[in-house]
């Protein structure tokens, strides 16, 4: 095992940290775009590798790299997940508005026509759906059917599947 940079002391280790910086901003910004968030993984990258106790100078670069693409994903994740909670409470916002006379005759319409095709699913999956829809978990569901988990989950799923698709297909004549 190689020696610690440690004994070279803190200066050393961003003398040799630094020269990556435009390689992994390079790798960053391919993955995050020219904003501010590549420039920020690189940054965070550099501050963990350097006051890295146990810093093997030999692997550098890799490792530099690996925490660095490992930023990015968390970052590219962070974005997603922030993207959709905005996008669901607006989605929320504009269905509370809605609420009107109209939206709830339509909805219960649809829920209506979506319980009339129920029938038409198989039995499995409609029992399934059913225990569901009635508040019972999918083991529970599973319990009561005398049925495996995956089973139960595996029914409950195309049965999801067929509402949906019938449903689009309805609301696309």
């Amino acid at each position: 095992m190689s020696e610690p940079l440690c004994d070279y002391g803190i200066p050393h280790r961003w003398a040799i940290v630094l020269r990556e910086r435009e390689r992994l901003l390079g790798l960053a910004r391919g993955r995050l775009g020219a904003g501010g968030d590549a420039e920020d993984c690189v940054q965070e990258a550099m501050i963990r590798v350097a006051t890295y106790d146990r810093l093997d100078e030999t692997r550098l670069s890799a490792l530099l790299t690996t925490v660095t693409l490992r930023l990015c994903v968390d970052s590219l994740r962070r974005s997603t997940r922030d993207a959709n909670l905005a996008r669901r409470s607006w989605q929320g916002g504009a269905i509370a508005q809605a609420e009107s006379a109209e939206y709830r005759i339509c909805e219960r319409a649809a829920g209506r026509w979506l319980l009339g095709y129920v029938e038409r699913l198989g039995t499995r999956e409609r029992e399934v759906l059913l225990a569901r829809a009635s508040g019972l978990s999918t083991a529970e569901a599973a319990c009561e059917l005398a049925i495996s988990h995956k089973s139960a989950e595996s029914a409950f799923t195309r049965a999801r599947r067929r509402l949906r698709t019938a449903y689009e297909q309805e609301m696309d004549r």
